[in-house]
């Protein structure tokens, strides 16, 4: 019998100027563990008049991950942070109460050629710290936990598993995990993992059951104890879970929360400017991304 419970097909997602393939929320699953929206963004071939333009907008009750393959982003925040995010290091911003962020080409690069590739992920919050202040970390490439076994690389972008813990500072149990092959190989982790799971092919094809699976597909497991499957040469895959929160987590634009009222005091704060609920963003103070009318009015 299959392990896999449900087979998500990556759909495109425009995000103003650029698509993006979005994995979560599905309408049948709609978080893994406390993963609750999961972007794969290109990879993209941007032009020296094309670039990644998102406007300072709002968050709460959730934390951001980006993660990046190829390329740079730019990030600012009202907190203060503003700092560029290349391959391999993670920007892990959690919102709390309220943050606003913009994310830009940086402008030593908007005009050039240039190559964009990575993730943009959000992960829900414990109800504890849903109202909390807002916090920002970089962490670099090198502080990510990386080791081989039997010619596989393992990379522990975020959260704990194998007896390792990332220097992304988490506020849940959960994990986010690379695994990369060389040579085609059965990989056999279900005893290293828990809560719930769901596996992304990045590059190469996947066998589990006596069936192959490809890119552009995200795989949710029905038992992470029973995690396992052969990877083909030149594979990569990312996994994604960890332990689900015991109350539902509603989604509204970009708003995460677990009470509802919450979301909509959010949605009039945004949409009326209020700066002391969402300051301004210093070095990109001059536009933002409006309330759509049909969010505001909708419950």
């Amino acid at each position: 019998m299959s392990n896999i419970g449900l087979i998500i097909e990556e759909k495109a997602a425009d995000i103003g100027n650029f698509l993006v393939g979005r994995l979560l929320p599905f309408r049948e699953k709609r978080a893994v563990g406390p993963f609750v929206f999961i972007d794969h963004m290109g990879p993209s071939e941007l032009k020296d008049y094309q670039n990644l333009d998102v406007p300072p907008h709002p968050h709460i009750g959730l934390s951001t991950l980006t993660y990046l393959l190829e390329g740079s982003i730019f990030h600012r925040d009202s907190i203060g942070s503003a700092i560029e995010i290349k391959p391999g290091a993670v920007n892990w911003m959690t919102a709390g109460k309220g943050v606003v962020h913009s994310e830009r080409t940086p402008e030593y690069l908007r005009h050039s050629d240039k190559r964009l590739h990575g993730f943009q992920i959000w992960v829900g919050l414990p109800k504890h710290l849903e109202q909390s202040e807002p916090t920002f970390h970089h962490i670099e490439a090198d502080e990510i936990p990386v080791w081989e076994e039997d010619g596989i690389q393992y990379k522990l972008i975020a959260g704990e598993a194998f007896g390792r813990t990332s220097a992304v500072p988490v506020h849940s149990k959960l994990f986010f995990l690379e695994i990369k092959t060389k040579e085609a190989k059965k990989i056999s982790i279900g005893k290293d993992l828990y809560g719930e799971a769901a596996m992304y092919v990045l590059d190469g094809t996947v066998t589990t059951d006596g069936n192959s699976y490809g890119s552009k597909q995200l795989m949710i497991a029905k038992d992470t104890k029973l995690c396992e499957f052969e990877m083909s040469e030149n594979g990569t895959v990312y996994l994604f879970g960890g332990e689900p929160f015991d109350e539902e987590r509603f989604i509204f634009w970009n708003f995460v929360n677990s009470d509802k009222e919450l979301i909509e005091k959010a949605k009039v704060n945004w949409n009326d400017q209020n700066h002391e609920a969402f300051p301004l963003v210093p070095g990109d103070e001059n536009e933002y991304v409006p309330l759509p009318k049909a969010i505001l009015n909708r419950k």
